[in-house]
């Protein structure tokens, strides 16, 4: 006996909000930081070399938990390793909050990231195989809206907690907040479905059928065929070995992409942002106010950017994002270049913001996630999701070394990124929207064709 279509819906949304949760995570860890950089290098007397470790610190444990969490997946199931994520985070949060030492502070930053990493290629692959095809770039999309929403949280945080004047504990209360969301993912974690997509590796046919019924499948069984022989086929052409010639053009899609979203310089940005305003000659009240103005337009641009990649598309998101993010990084690098117009800089860092996120933050996960055949798809959403860490990392360990020098330079190369991601977006990367997860492998086929 099915269930009602209102009740399936609502399970489909349930599901699709708590496995973007984990997005939310990381986007609180990407901004709480920004707000606590001057508190570590007096707590720590940190030299500029040292604060690009102690923010880096979780992103090299991101690496790791992005690239294992892949096979984790696979044998698991997303929503179960998903669990063991935000067990990590937990104990992360609470042990950030309470370290004694530089180095116990490094360690539970470094066990954050492993969650993170581990969420941030689970989170879109459980949300990719429970959404029917018209919706998932949408559905998937939850996962950049809650990044952005977590971004606006702890910048909204770090303000009011910085209002009340806590004195020498005031940044280990910021980062301890990140606990509440990190308990509320868990929780959420404990009454949702595994994946239909998932169970049938399994060979439980009848819990993917049941599955299916649950989240409105007007024909379960006949899904559930499509899904098999899907699998089956991949099979057969060798597609359980992620680095099989069928699957050089997703790696490509998957690694570049990744890459490139951190070549925007977003969240080298995101972490020193209160840093940026300070060098600008803001103080800091006025740092951490435009900080929240800055996430506050992440959000609504995010949120436009997921209503429109089901119909726009996501290559040319892409396009008119580099081109956008390309402009407003040169005007960064000219203002700090020039000493001059530094009253322009909140406007073009907004208008920055706004570039990215409808375009890049948008589109990153819902491609990852669309280019890999089912049998791979976690360890394909794990390499593609290490690309994106692993560069992140070390962008965010440079940045405050290059900026002590000149703080034009970052953003000078970041702008000439921006026209190499245009070039390759433009005659490499095929549009995946409106294609079922099974059907995507032919399309994708059928872009390589002509340089065979």
């Amino acid at each position: 006996m099915t269930t009602s279509k209102t009740s399936s819906v609502l399970l489909l949304a349930k599901s699709a909000i708590t496995g973007a949760l984990g997005g939310l995570l990381f986007g609180f860890d990407t901004a709480v930081i920004a707000g606590i950089t001057h508190a570590l290098t007096d707590k720590y007397q940190l030299s500029p070399a040292n604060l690009g470790f102690t923010v880096s610190i979780a992103l090299w444990g991101t690496v790791i938990g992005a690239m294992g969490s892949g096979a984790l997946g696979q044998k698991l199931g997303s929503r179960k390793a998903l669990r063991w994520m935000a067990v990590l985070y937990v104990i992360s949060a609470l042990g950030c909050a309470l370290a004694g030492s530089w180095t116990i502070f490094l360690f539970f930053r470094f066990l954050g990231g492993l969650g993170i990493g581990g969420s941030s290629v689970l989170g879109p692959v459980y949300i990719a195989e429970l959404s029917p095809a018209k919706w998932r770039g949408r559905m998937v999309g939850l996962f950049q809206i809650n990044v952005v929403v977590g971004i606006l949280l702890a910048y909204l945080s770090n303000a009011i907690v910085a209002h009340f004047g806590l004195g020498a504990i005031e940044w280990r209360v910021q980062i301890g907040v990140a606990f509440v969301p990190a308990a509320l993912f868990l929780i959420m974690l404990l009454s949702v479905p595994q994946s239909s997509r998932w169970l049938i590796t399994q060979n439980r046919i009848a819990e993917a059928t049941l599955t299916l019924q649950r989240m409105g499948s007007p024909d379960s069984e006949a899904e559930v065929q499509e899904i098999i022989e899907s699998i089956r086929q991949e099979r057969l052409e060798s597609a359980t070995k992620l680095f099989s010639a069928q699957n050089r053009l997703p790696i490509f899609l998957a690694i570049s992409i990744g890459m490139f979203n951190q070549l925007t310089g977003i969240n080298a940005i995101l972490y020193y942002l209160n840093d940026i305003f300070a060098s600008a000659g803001f103080s800091r009240v006025s740092s951490d106010l435009q900080a929240v103005a800055i996430g506050a337009m992440n959000l609504v641009a995010t949120l436009a950017g997921v209503s429109l990649i089901d119909k726009v598309g996501r290559k040319k998101l892409l396009l008119v994002g580099a081109v956008g993010c390309g402009i407003c990084l040169l005007a960064a690098a000219m203002i700090f270049q020039t000493q001059s117009h530094q009253q322009f800089l909140l406007a073009v860092l907004i208008a920055y913001i706004v570039s990215f996120a409808f375009s890049q933050g948008a589109v990153i996960w819902v491609y990852i996630s669309e280019v890999f055949p089912t049998s791979v798809r976690s360890k394909g959403q794990s390499l593609g999701s290490s690309a994106h860490w692993i560069t992140n990392a070390l962008i965010a360990s440079i940045f405050p070394v290059l900026a002590r020098y000149s703080k034009s330079i970052p953003f000078f190369f970041f702008a000439v990124m921006m026209v190499v991601q245009f070039l390759v977006v433009l005659f490499v990367y095929p549009e995946t929207k409106g294609f079922t997860l099974e059907s995507m492998q032919k399309h994708l086929h059928e872009k390589v064709k002509p340089a065979a």
